[in-house]
């Protein structure tokens, strides 16, 4: 029996327990989530080292998942434009089931391997993208259709599944292995195994658009300022990065689009918008590396 089937043995008569005793066993268990991604350390940190290099040169970053595994997918996918400005026809997730199964379960539809090979070809992968396969069990038919056809078609595949030598991790070319154990609800892998495979995409993506500049410091410098929030949040960023008075710093932003990376190198350097762009093009957007570029701003 898989370890995300198996009946976990603390807790037999959860049905008996009161509302302080099921919240409290079901809260401490998602403890477990955090110890199985820092055993996947790792393989994390190969996933990355081996991802950012692609994207960097134009690839992609393309998931595909059914059920709970495939609708974290879509979310990781689908916060990376407005978090990190980046492309969203350069992160793209495929769902068992198809767009509308994120919003109501299509049972039957992680059964078939051929429509999960389908869904991954029509997005015509190759070996500048990466392909993100989830599934707890490890053993989805739908997600090992799409990694078959994705390394055969030469993109890197990374693996995640939450059970020791599964199919999928067997499949990838990196394999991540978040090993949860079973669930307080037997088998209900929205839980524990679903909350460490959200820390683990988290982190993964993460750490990929920091390495690909879209942070300078601590500070998330490449978003899309698409509502009031945002703007605010833009102006705050900019203060904090260029040490500029409030004034100085929304004079920058208008000037530049609210381009918070071209903001700051302006304000730093004293130079216009074209300039800082032009900087920032020389430095494949790293703002740090722009604001050192051979010491002055280009003509």
């Amino acid at each position: 029996m898989l370890n995300t089937e198996r009946p976990h043995p603390l807790h037999a008569e959860l049905d008996l327990y009161n509302t302080q005793q099921l919240l409290s066993a079901l809260v401490e268990d998602h403890h477990h989530a955090v110890e199985a991604v820092r055993r996947a350390l790792p393989a994390l940190e190969q996933a990355v080292e081996a991802a950012w290099p692609r994207l960097r040169d134009g690839g992609r970053l393309l998931y595909v998942g059914a059920g709970s595994s495939g609708r974290l997918a879509v979310l990781d996918s689908v916060e990376l434009p407005p978090t990190f400005s980046w492309p969203p026809e350069r992160a793209c997730a495929v769902l068992a089931g198809g767009p509308g199964a994120m919003f109501q379960a299509v049972e039957g539809a992680e059964d078939q391997p051929s429509r999960g090979s389908a869904d991954i070809a029509a997005l015509q992968p190759g070996p500048a993208d990466v392909v993100l396969a989830l599934a707890a069990s490890g053993s989805t038919p739908y997600v090992l259709g799409a990694l078959q056809q994705a390394r055969q078609a030469g993109a890197l595949s990374i693996g995640f599944a939450n059970n020791p030598d599964a199919p999928v991790l067997r499949g990838a070319d990196i394999a991540v292995l978040l090993d949860t154990g079973p669930e307080v609800i037997s088998g209900s892998t929205r839980l524990k195994a679903g909350t460490a495979q959200k820390i683990a995409l988290n982190s993964f993506s993460s750490a990929v658009m920091v390495r690909l500049g879209k942070v300078y410091g601590n500070l998330m410098v490449d978003l899309k300022a698409s509502n009031t929030k945002l703007l605010q949040r833009t102006l705050a960023l900019t203060l904090r990065a260029s040490g500029a008075s409030e004034a100085q710093a929304l004079q920058a932003l208008e000037a530049c689009g609210f381009r918070v990376k071209t903001a700051i190198v302006m304000l730093r350097l004293g130079c216009s918008a074209s300039q800082a762009e032009l900087r920032l093009q020389a430095c494949q957007g790293q703002v740090r590396l722009a604001l050192a570029h051979d010491g002055a701003a280009p003509s």
